[in-house]
């Protein structure tokens, strides 16, 4: 593609800076990306416009992330998640200008399949369940269910989405473990006793 650099079998933009060597293949890094080093980039992923990726943070194949979102040390996202535009990942639950040190990290994971909308906050130190969908503008403070649909400030379980994104309306079983939920696509899908309110 024109102005796009070939490196290593995946595509870097001219503006872009990547100091990791650690970039998968089919990956595509566009405008004035930064990817610091000991980041982790899987395969077949699309970093857009002005990312910012900080030090030592992962992220699996076939991600898609949306420009001026920021990844800061401490997060991890699998395979298959979807980050909109101008979303922001905090690292420090305390921050102050005047104190830093590796101990003020706070752990983020994003599983397999979650959706986070746009200008959505995630605090660190939470877990967003797989296939789980965030919506555009909330903020996270809290873990995020399997499979959840979460919005607002601070973002609240608000019910559940199916893989395909669809909200789950549709009760088919209901056991001591849980409730499992059929989908206008066709799938199932069961959500532990646990998370229902």
């Amino acid at each position: 593609m024109a102005g796009e650099v070939k490196e290593n079998k995946f595509f870097k933009h001219p503006t872009a800076i990547v100091e990791s060597e650690t970039i998968g293949e089919g990956t595509k890094i566009w405008h004035f990306v930064h990817v610091r080093e000991k980041v982790k980039i899987g395969k077949n992923c699309t970093i857009g416009k002005s990312v910012y990726i900080d030090t030592e943070v992962e992220i699996g194949d076939h991600v898609k992330i949306e420009n001026f979102v920021s990844l800061y040390k401490g997060v991890k996202v699998e395979d298959e998640v979807f980050i909109g535009p101008a979303v922001t990942f905090t690292n420090d639950l305390y921050p102050r200008s005047f104190i830093w040190d590796e101990g003020r990290i706070g752990y983020t994971r994003v599983h397999r399949g979650a959706s986070i909308g746009a200008n959505a906050t995630i605090i660190c130190g939470v877990t967003i369940g797989e296939y789980a969908l965030v919506g555009a503008g909330s903020v996270v403070t809290k873990d995020v269910p399997p499979f959840g649909l979460v919005y607002g400030n601070p973002a609240r379980l608000m019910g559940f989405v199916c893989s395909c994104g669809s909200k789950l309306e549709k009760v088919v079983e209901e056991n001591e473990d849980g409730m499992v939920y059929e989908c206008g696509c066709g799938n199932k899908v069961e959500i532990k006793r646990g998370w229902l309110t």
